[in-house]
């Protein structure tokens, strides 16, 4: 341990917790040096550090920064608390229960100068970080649809939050990042299948501000995992799937067939097909190396040095998280009124 590192705590040792944890004390200037869970341990991640009982003796043992595990309904309690303390913080996503909440906890993190994430590693995955420079670059044109599909049985981690909060929230905020303009407006349909409180099934489909169009099918009842995004624009269609890092892009082609069965079932033309080699780094691990860069920057601790050369590589801000939860709950306010709901 360093007397230069971040002193960072972890409140919530659940499923994500644990890989939290795992992945604090493997990040170059950060240090692991709290852990709390009012449950307990179950996973063992708290190795030789005391288990804490709360969000209080957590901030007791001094710290720089923290992350939030706990489930969703506790984010806005134990945020506002480390807000207090001064304690910069990521929240797992998303970053409250109602999206009243989310700003309560954003504007206490701006209002105390701190820096507020929250974590949608999805922006970390290299399909997509890679799908997105590419666009950056034009080399997709005119950007016209975003679809994408995260599909999937149904998680023993979630009791608190339906598939909608839980898994589709990743979709609205990697869309609205994706294709660079926030949503306009969306209609929703959803299901009750697995006989919880919450739903398990959702079909969305919207439109961002810059007319891009959107669809989002989402579900814990697939017998196979599914997490695809695919991105259709004037020069072709980009296929990120987050699950292999893989990224694939089809050309609109130039060369027209002549066998007119291959032609009706390709379309009028082939194009190249070209799956890029990419590097592939653990998405969860640079969403950590991101916020300490972040925090680091404005404290000077842990690696005052190089993280100005970070400047580009951003954390999702809490007014990020914020925006998505309104879409969120637009998602869920249009399933239940069967309308269109605008932003």
């Amino acid at each position: 341990m360093s007397e230069k590192n971040l002193r960072v705590g972890l409140i919530g040792l659940g499923s994500m917790g644990r890989h939290h944890a795992r992945l604090i004390r493997a990040t170059a200037g950060m240090d692991l040096v709290a852990v709390a869970d009012p449950a307990g341990d179950k996973f063992g991640v708290a190795g030789e550090l005391p288990v804490l009982p709360d969000v209080a003796a957590l901030i007791d043992a001094g710290l720089d920064a923290a992350m939030v595990a706990v489930p969703t309904v506790y984010h806005e309690d134990v945020a506002l608390a480390l807000a207090e303390a001064g304690v910069h913080t990521m929240v797992e996503k998303p970053i409250a229960a109602t999206a009243a909440s989310g700003r309560r906890v954003a504007e206490a993190f701006e209002q105390a100068g701190l820096v507020g994430a929250v974590g949608y590693v999805e922006r970390c995955n290299p399909a997509l970080r890679a799908l997105r420079e590419r666009l950056d670059a034009g080399e997709l044109g005119q950007v016209y649809q975003v679809l994408t599909r995260r599909q999937g049985p149904f998680p023993a981690r979630i009791s608190d939050v339906g598939v909608v909060k839980d898994l589709a929230t990743h979709d609205i905020d990697l869309t609205a990042w994706v294709a660079g303009a926030p949503y306009e407006r969306v209609s929703a349909q959803v299901a009750y299948r697995s006989g919880y409180d919450h739903e398990d099934m959702v079909v969305a489909t919207g439109r961002l501000t810059n007319g891009v169009i959107v669809s989002h099918t989402v579900n814990w009842l697939t017998p196979f995992k599914e997490r695809v995004t695919i991105v259709t624009g004037e020069k072709g269609a980009f296929v990120a799937d987050t699950l292999t890092g893989d990224l694939t892009f089809y050309a609109n082609g130039t060369v027209e067939s002549t066998w007119d069965q291959i032609a009706n079932f390709r379309g009028v033309s082939e194009g190249d097909v070209i799956r890029y080699a990419i590097p592939k780094r653990e998405p969860l691990a640079l969403e950590h190396e991101r916020f300490h860069h972040a925090v680091a920057r404005v404290t000077g601790t842990g690696c005052p040095d190089t993280c100005a050369s970070h400047e580009g590589e951003e954390i999702v801000t809490m007014s990020e998280g914020v925006n998505t939860l309104r879409v969120v709950e637009a998602v869920l306010e249009a399933a239940a009124s069967h309308r269109t709901v605008e932003l």
